[in-house]
């Protein structure tokens, strides 16, 4: 088997020169990253780098959004973990199944549903210009970061992956030129801590240092009443770091990154029997707080990483080169069955607890393990930074990966619950790519801009299962191999109405590498999907309105994909397989904006509408293991509502429904209000998320159709001594919404649901 690995002299090397790294920003990133003190009669001009350029908002020719500052801390301050960006820009959704591990990001309805660990995602993510690839390095916490932007619509021209849904780009405050830093520490319900600090000094006339930490940790919330199994659930411990490192001299600007992250918590409680049949509502009695189960839960993830971003300003254009190293290891242990199990000779029922109506006629105790992830990227990019009409970028991008994936299997009825099953998958992946962008002012109101990339992925892979459950034959090894080349591209254009409006139109292409699934551990095959591509049109406009004291932004968007890879489930066998749709479409809008509504008071507001179909009418999929197990009257599966296969038994058709995971409204609302009150300032700050109800696996189910769910927050504090120091109460999710928000495809009506109610107080304090 081939393996790679970077020794560390060549590391030093890189970090030395050798292989010089990237800055995102064309112009002087070296700059104190605070914010100046806020203009409270206008709204301060938000400046986006997702084009590879320092640019006005307005001027990017593509549909964007960006959140900063307050709303961060907001989210931190609660614990809240990446999922908590979910809703709060248009067309966003993120949700995962593993917890605060393994998220997975949607934007306008593409997405990737699949649990698998070697999954790949539709929407790319980028932090501090390192592209993270696997599930386990996207959920890096969201701390000490200046701006996330989200860039809707495919994207490949301007960054190292190719990513045809869109890309969330996080970055991080760099060192700057002063002496400061803050602490932000906060106190909630059960027994919430919450620790955010950063300190900043310079080193000198050229060196600047930065280091930046979090810790997150609450006790555990659920108990499980059963003997013999992990008695408590749902706490973490969640610790992450950043140290970098700035240098400039001259021409030459240099960043260097080092990251690390160790959690340790529970994995995500899969609930039996909480969804009424019939219905999606939760059953009566239902008790958050309360559950049984006679599984052992535990998750752990260990990350690191270090980067090199360089830059050199040359005569008319500027080198830029990013090098960066990741890796990580990840181990996850859930009773997925949701409940406690029986031998079901004979046994109609079991004892009832509330929420948890049955016992589960099988049983279903996993784990998997990443005991190996190593990524490697390269990335060079030359770029004009002349005031010429036309403007340049040319790059090439190199990505290696390597990864290794464990599935057990445990026997809940016997003592101590002993393995009984292995299987295990390796996965190498390598891809290089070029690309450029032209962009060029035909005049002073209008510009256009054109990228072209070619990419070429492959992919190694093995599986096999050395111990099989339930006394079955071992199965493999499977191989595959598969290879894709492809040709992408964008246009655009963007035109300045007047100094307050601007209009702008795109058309995009964007394209996904062959995916492979190869949860041996029940099953005897592998699949493969074959690379998709996307097609997507949108325009748009941005203005600012009433002396600039209101913005507001646009957008009309459709696309196409072709051979969409999708993950269906196989009923009642806890196993994913991959499969290409036909084509699938989206069309919708957005809307973006933000005004000052008098002296104290500041309100946002976005919306999206995505309508998405799957348009292929020969593709069948099993649905939830309806025809096991009906002699048990809480397990008789979900109601199946779409047309049954006439050819083949326990499948059905599922072209005409809209893609998983894709509510067609979202929707979210701030309102500020902010006064001087003993020579400090008194704020109260309210934040609401709206998704609408959407399907969660591929087929349509009464029991699995989530209902739109509404959630707010609330946050008052004061600050004084020029906001040096601030004390604040906060509350998340204040009304206390409950409900399914996922489900595990099986046959016992198995739900997840959503966060609680949270609370707490909060002090910062700055020098």
């Amino acid at each position: 088997m081939k393996t790679f690995a970077l020794k560390p002299s060549l590391m030093a090397l890189a970090l030395a020169a050798a292989f010089p790294m990237h800055g995102a920003l064309a112009q002087s990133a070296d700059a104190p990253a605070t914010e100046a003190k806020k203009d409270t009669t206008t709204l301060n001009t938000v400046i986006v780098t997702g084009s590879r350029r320092v640019e006005n908002i307005r001027d990017v020719p593509m549909s964007i959004s960006a959140i900063k500052g307050e709303e961060l801390d907001a989210y931190n301050a609660s614990g809240q973990d990446i999922r908590a960006l979910s809703g709060r820009v248009p067309s966003l959704n993120i949700e995962s199944d593993f917890g605060r591990t393994f998220p997975r990001f949607y934007i306008r309805g593409l997405g990737n549903t699949d649990f698998d660990l070697n999954a790949s995602q539709p929407v790319g993510l980028v932090y501090d210009d390192v592209v993270q690839e696997s599930p386990m390095l996207k959920g890096f916490p969201v701390f000490d970061v200046e701006q996330v932007e989200v860039l809707r619509g495919p994207q490949g021209t301007l960054f190292g992956r190719n990513s045809p849904a869109g890309v969330m780009k996080f970055d991080s405050v760099k060192p700057g030129k002063r002496f400061e830093g803050y602490v932000n520490t906060g106190f909630g319900n059960n027994n919430a801590f919450n620790l955010e600090a950063a300190v900043n000094t310079p080193l000198g006339e050229d060196w600047a240092v930065r280091a930046a930490v979090l810790m997150q940790r609450a006790s555990d919330r659920v108990h499980n009443p059963l003997p013999g199994a992990t008695s408590d659930l749902e706490g973490y411990n969640d610790k992450a770091a950043r140290v970098q490192a700035a240098y400039k001299n001259g021409g030459f600007y240099a960043l260097f990154n080092l990251r690390g992250r160790d959690y340790e918590g529970s994995a995500t409680t899969f609930r039996a029997n909480i969804i009424k049949r019939g219905t999606n509502d939760i059953v009566d009695g239902f008790d958050a707080s309360n559950y049984p189960t006679d599984g052992y839960n535990e998750q752990t993830l260990r990350s690191k990483g270090v980067s090199a971003r360089l830059r050199w300003d040359l005569s008319g254009m500027t080198l830029h080169s990013i090098t960066a190293y990741d890796t990580a290891k990840f181990y996850s242990r859930g009773d997925v069955d949701g409940g406690f199990g029986s031998r079901f000779a004979g046994i109609p029922d079991g004892p009832r607890f509330p929420g948890q109506p049955s016992v589960i006629p099988f049983d279903a105790q996993t784990a998997d393990g990443l005991p190996e992830l190593k990524q490697a990227t390269q990335e060079f990019r030359l770029q004009s930074n002349t005031s010429d009409a036309l403007q340049w970028i040319g790059g090439l991008y190199f990505f290696k990966e390597k990864m290794t994936v464990d599935s057990f299997n445990f026997d809940s009825f016997s003592a101590g619950d002993p393995q009984n099953g292995y299987a295990y998958q390796h996965q190498d992946s390598t891809s290089w790519a070029a690309f450029g962008s032209l962009n060029y002012a035909v005049s002073n109101d209008l510009k256009i801009r054109g990228g072209l990339r070619y990419t070429d992925d492959k992919k190694d892979f093995d599986a096999a299962r050395t111990q099989t459950p339930f006394g079955g034959k071992n199965a493999g090894p499977f191989t595959a191999n598969p290879r894709a080349t492809d040709w992408s591209w964008d246009l655009s254009a963007n035109y300045t109405v007047n100094q307050d409006t601007s209009l702008f139109t795109r058309v995009a292409t964007g394209y996904r590498a062959p995916s492979i699934q190869g949860r041996v551990l029940f099953g005897d095959s592998i699949s493969v999907a074959n690379s998709e591509k996307a097609l997507s049109f949108e325009a748009g406009f941005k203005t600012d309105l009433l002396n600039k004291t209101a913005r507001i932004s646009g957008t009309v968007f459709s696309y196409k994909v072709d051979d969409l890879q999708l993950t269906a489930g196989s009923g009642s066998v806890n196993q994913n397989r991959l499969v290409n749709a036909k084509k699938a479409t989206g069309q919708g809008f957005e809307l973006d904006a933000q005004a000052i509504i008098a002296r104290d008071w500041r309100t946002s507001l976005g919306l999206s509408y995505t309508d998405t179909e799957i348009k292929d009418d020969k593709l069948f999929v099993a649905p939830c293991g309806n025809a096991t197990f009906q002699f048990l009257e809480a397990n008789t599966g979900c109601t199946v509502q779409n047309k049954v296969s006439p050819d083949v038994k326990g499948v059905v058709l599922i072209g005409g429904n809209p893609l998983p995971r894709a509510p067609k409204w979202i929707a979210n609302w701030t309102l500020r209000y902010s006064t001087e009150l003993a020579g400090g300032d008194v704020y109260v700050l309210t934040d609401w998320a709206y998704k609408d109800e959407y399907n969660m696996f591929l087929y349509k189910a009464a029991e699995y159709r989530a209902k739109s769910l509404l959630e707010g927050g609330l946050r008052v504090g004061y600050g004084w001594n020029n906001s040096k120091y601030e004390v604040s109460a906060y509350v998340r999710n204040m009304t206390n919404e409950q409900q399914v928000v996922a489900a595990i495809d099986f046959n016992n009506l198995t739900g997840i649901i959503n966060e609680p109610r949270s609370y707490g107080l909060q002090f910062k304090a700055s020098f």
